[in-house]
């Protein structure tokens, strides 16, 4: 996932790892060669249009918010159809209160009436502080929950490794951010949900209190679920 910083300074842009504790907490309990933190790509201002989430200073919240505003009313000065100019209205008045495009409470119908026009506030904007930022690798597990995604993790062998995916993903589609072909020949999901592989003390542990669910391929993923995966090759 892309996220990019408006008004931040101090933190270099690339790839950083989301440290997510808990994934500190199931490498404690899970032997591996080595743990792999899930990783966001951190980009500037200028692709705040094409990120999946924007982390803003107090003071960029607003500016992008003046921004989006701005444009608001400049469309309405052209006389949109009356569809789209109802939403923009919506939309303005929601900006003018200082809130952002994406909790202004519109409905799927509203949204397609302005898809086409690209509000940076119509993304999350988390804002984050001085202490965030100088623990933004750890800030960014919060601004990847707010940009819609989960985590799910895969242990033991040569690696405890964390992904992510969006919420609301099945298992198939979580099987492909691995690797195309378990998406393709998915057979089934083996699942422990994360608090039962805490509680149990590890995943053998887990599988011997039968904590083991067996899912095919209309699961919907959850937060954390330990996965491994079966498919035909």
């Amino acid at each position: 996932m892309k996220i990019s910083l408006v008004g931040i300074a101090g933190v270099p842009l690339g790839t950083h790892k989301v440290k997510d504790p808990r994934l500190d907490q199931a490498d404690k309990l899970v032997k591996a060669d080595k743990k792999v933190y899930a990783h966001a790509d951190v980009v500037g201002e200028a692709e705040a249009l094409t990120a999946d989430a924007i982390v803003a200073s107090p003071e960029g919240r607003l500016e992008l918010i003046i921004r989006d505003l701005e444009f608001a009313e400049t469309r309405l000065e052209r006389n949109p159809p009356e569809a789209e100019g109802s939403v923009f209205q919506k939309i303005k008045a929601r900006l003018e209160a200082e809130q952002t495009v994406s909790n202004a409470g519109l409905t799927p119908e509203e949204l397609k009436a302005v898809d086409a026009h690209a509000f940076l506030t119509a993304k999350p904007v988390v804002v984050a502080e001085a202490p965030d930022v100088e623990r933004f690798d750890e800030f960014l597990a919060r601004v990847v929950s707010e940009a819609g995604y989960i985590s799910f993790l895969t242990v033991g062998g040569p690696e405890n490794r964390a992904w992510l995916v969006r919420k609301g993903s099945t298992a198939p589609e979580a099987g492909g951010v691995i690797h195309t072909a378990i998406q393709k020949g998915f057979i089934r999901a083996e699942i422990i949900g994360f608090a039962d592989l805490v509680a149990a003390g590890g995943e053998t542990q887990a599988k011997h209190a039968n904590k083991v669910r067996l899912e095919t391929k209309g699961y919907v993923m959850q937060d954390y679920d330990v996965v491994n995966f079966r498919f035909s090759k």
